[in-house]
Order: C-alpha cells, then structure tokens, then sequence
C-alpha cells in the first residue's frame, strides 16, 4: 500500500525535492496531498487582504502537483489557510497522512508565519515530520 504524505509547501517544489525529503523508493510509491498555505506579509494579514496570497498559494500547489505528476508521482493539490499550523491541521481532518513533509523557507526569505513550525508540527501530530528548506 503506497505511503500517504502531506507535503506542506511554500514554493513550488520538484519531485526532486520530494525524494530528497522522503528517499526515492517512497517518493515514487506514495500518494502525496500538496498544501500550499496562503502566506501572507503581516501588512496584509493586519489589513485583512488575504487575496494576493491566496492567488500565490493556488499558483504554488498547482505547479506543484503539475512537476510530480511529470515525473510519475500521485499528486493532489490544495490551497491551504493563511497560518500553516491550520493549513495542516485542516488537511490531516480530511487526508490521513503516514507522514507530514514541511517544505519552507530559508531563514533570512522565511515568512513570519513560517517560523516555529517545524517544532509546533513535531508536537501537534504523531506521524512523522521531516524538514526541507526551499530556495
């Protein structure tokens, strides 16, 4: 039975990316939901502008889930909340994933919604929780 895996993604990411986070065998093999959260600049958080980051967020996990299915793996694609946290909480409810892959930013292009989370996701759910930072 194929391997269920969240992929919680920031940038577009590669099928690459996926077998350098997971190893090439379950990469191949799985069945992957790709969650692009609607991050946003804390100016627009505040102004309650949630547009432009949403219009991001589908671009992101559309280009995403289109690069794996190229390159032989099962993808689905999702836009998720502003807040990654909720982003993967919403799709654990609906998507039971043997393992939740963040793929965020590198510190100084993190957003500030971005950082804690590797730590919050690591207490929050009992599957697994592997890291990979995007350029």
């Amino acid at each position: 039975m194929p391997k269920k895996i969240l992929a919680l993604v920031s940038e577009p990411i590669s099928a690459d990316a996926l077998r350098s986070a997971v190893g090439p065998e379950t990469a191949n093999d799985a069945e992957v939901l790709v969650v692009a959260p609607a991050l946003n600049t804390k100016r627009r958080f505040f102004l309650a502008d949630p547009d432009p980051a949403i219009e991001r967020a589908d671009a992101v996990q559309e280009e995403t889930v289109e690069r794996l299915g190229e390159e032989g793996i099962d993808a689905a694609g999702d836009t998720g909340e502003t807040d990654p946290m909720l982003a993967l909480q919403d799709a654990m409810v609906t998507y039971d994933a043997d393992e939740i892959v963040l793929f965020t930013h590198a510190g100084g292009k993190q957003n500030w919604l971005e950082e804690g989370l590797v730590d919050q996701a690591q207490g929050a759910f009992s599957v697994p929780v592997r890291h990979l930072v995007v350029e």
